[in-house]
């Protein structure tokens, strides 16, 4: 275990690395720093620590800088989350309010955690999975043919045109409507297939046959594989971080063109009770060409319970704290906004 001095001086460096750019030397530490021990100790301290690879020396510097491994005792032991002041949130509130459907909520939301800690924002669309059923709403567009719309509790609307087998009256289809919504409404996915399950026998036999086709068409929808979408955006911030890239960009960048990629890097929004938030550092990350990038994600919805994850990916050389605060305080909002919708 390192002492608190030299968790100090780790704090110190890292905190001056993610500030300056340059590798960090003793004599800076000790002028910058108020760590009451003389630069000898420090530069004993700093021994330690690349001995123990907490720190790294450059080729071509004479100072040092954090590892992978210094990074992550950085994040558990040292960073706080840093909270965002009061405009910062007003301007969240603002930007988040003027939002006018889900599709809007998940565009602004990507743009603004992208602003904010000027990183590559990604974000993901509420899990159908872990949604429930606000209402279902069936429409008449010729005698045998239907519109069914289903609308999540997380503002997701989802469209179906339907043939029925045989022409289906006005009557009948205000009956299937009420019996529908008093059995879904306000029900999880997964419970659907149950509760409706014998609502066909309650149809006169000659309506069975479209009653079967509308639910089996809900049925498809509320499995359908939609909820593996993402959104990115701020993709050009890293041309800002060109040097934190060793030799090129491009495997990073080819890493954020595979969808399947960022969802694993994400995590399941399930993983560590669902809001919890996750900090992947350098090769933590599985995907080779993100080895020397970071990950910032935690889970959003309304409640207790996360519906999809947002977050961010970035240099190792990141600023931490400022990051986790971004993307925490974005998350809440999205909730927020999720709940009241």
């Amino acid at each position: 275990m390192l002492s608190e001095r030299r968790l100090e001086v780790l704090r110190a460096i890292v905190q001056d690395y993610v500030g300056t750019e340059e590798p960090v030397g003793s004599k800076a530490l000790t002028e910058r720093h108020n760590l009451g021990v003389s630069p000898a100790t420090v530069r004993n301290d700093m021994a330690v620590l690349e001995d123990e690879g907490f720190i790294a020396q450059p080729h071509t510097s004479a100072g040092r800088i954090p590892t992978d491994k210094g990074y992550r005792l950085f994040v558990d032991k040292l960073a706080g989350v840093k909270p965002l002041s009061s405009p910062e949130r007003r301007a969240i509130q603002n930007f988040l309010d003027g939002a006018v459907d889900l599709d809007d909520v998940v565009g602004r939301t990507v743009r603004l955690l992208a602003q904010l800690t000027r990183q590559v924002a990604v974000v993901q669309y509420p899990s159908l999975t872990r949604s429930t059923v606000r209402h279902v709403e069936l429409l008449s567009l010729a005698p045998a043919r239907l519109m069914l719309v289903l609308i999540t509790d997380t503002g997701r609307v989802e469209q179906r045109m339907i043939d029925c087998p045989a022409p289906f009256g006005d009557t009948s289809l205000a009956d299937l409507r009420a019996r529908l919504n008093s059995r879904v409404v306000g029900r999880r996915f997964a419970d659907v297939p149950q509760l409706v399950q014998d609502l066909p026998d309650s149809f006169e036999p000659e309506d069975r046959g479209t009653v079967t086709t509308v639910l089996s068409t809900l049925l498809e929808t509320l499995v359908e594989e939609t909820e593996e979408r993402l959104v990115i955006g701020g993709t050009a911030n890293l041309t800002r971080f060109g040097h934190d890239f060793p030799l090129t960009i491009r495997p990073v960048l080819e890493a954020l063109e595979e969808h399947v990629v960022l969802l694993k890097l994400l995590g399941e929004a399930k993983e560590s009770g669902g809001m919890g938030m996750t900090v992947r550092i350098g090769h933590e990350n599985a995907h080779e060409g993100l080895n020397s990038t970071s990950v910032v994600s935690v889970g959003y919805g309304s409640g207790d319970e996360a519906v999809a994850k947002l977050g961010v990916v970035g240099p190792t050389r990141m600023d931490y704290p400022g990051t986790m605060g971004a993307v925490r305080a974005v998350a809440r909002y999205v909730g927020q906004i999720l709940a009241e919708s």
